[in-house]
């Protein structure tokens, strides 16, 4: 299966944007769900933390683009059945390994 990758910076921008509501909000469905385990999957911490700092680094303008996955794409992996985004953060990484899609007829 091809992974769709971002047409704009914009486009990127939102993507990780999104992904950042996402796993808050699924930090918050977690916290209601589970609210007498005191305890997350091990994976939410490090995820969270590793898709925020995309999204600073995009606002301060160090982000950069690179050819290996992105830090937290391991997780990914390995937690695909329990972040329903999944599919988001590849894409976003997929984007980020092989850079934005351009239209060859300006359009």
């Amino acid at each position: 299966m091809s992974l769709r990758r971002a047409r704009s910076i914009d486009e990127y921008v939102e993507w990780v944007r999104q992904a950042v509501f996402e796993v808050g909000d699924l930090r918050e469905c977690l916290e209601y769900e589970l609210e007498d385990l005191n305890r997350f999957p091990a994976f939410l911490d490090p995820l969270q933390e590793g898709i925020e700092g995309i999204y600073r680094s995009m606002q301060d303008g160090t982000y950069g683009f690179g050819r290996e996955d992105m830090p937290f794409m391991d997780l990914a992996e390995c937690y695909a059945d329990e972040i329903p985004f999944h599919t988001l953060l590849k894409q976003i990484n997929e984007t980020h390994r092989r850079g934005l899609v351009i239209d060859s007829d300006g359009g």
